[in-house]
């Protein structure tokens, strides 16, 4: 089953700084049967079930390997049986909505 995720994952007792692991995380995430958007305060990916639940945990692990004693994350999933959707897919529903020209 296809699922559209929006990950969070926040260390916990590694100071202030945390984009070394946002981007250890973002190495763990950049395999093949994913897509993946990098946004302020997350990312967005886009798999199988069973790949994007895999490589949640795999980036839980690359953390706690790097120091962390803890990790706090947060994850929004949607899954569709419908039809398929992309993340593209989504962006562009509400971009044509919001262009002046329609």
């Amino acid at each position: 089953m296809k699922v559209i995720v929006d990950l969070t994952i926040v260390p916990i007792g590694v100071g202030v700084s945390l984009s070394p692991y946002v981007a250890a995380c973002e190495k763990v995430l950049n395999r093949p049967g994913l897509t993946t958007v990098l946004h302020a305060n997350g990312t967005n990916i886009e798999g199988e079930w069973d790949l994007v639940m895999d490589a949640v945990k795999a980036c839980h692990e690359t953390v706690h390997a790097m120091g962390a004693p803890r990790i706090h994350s947060e994850i929004k999933l949607g899954t569709r049986t419908d039809r398929q959707q992309s993340l593209q897919d989504k962006v562009d529903s509400v971009q044509g909505l919001l262009d002046p020209s329609t």
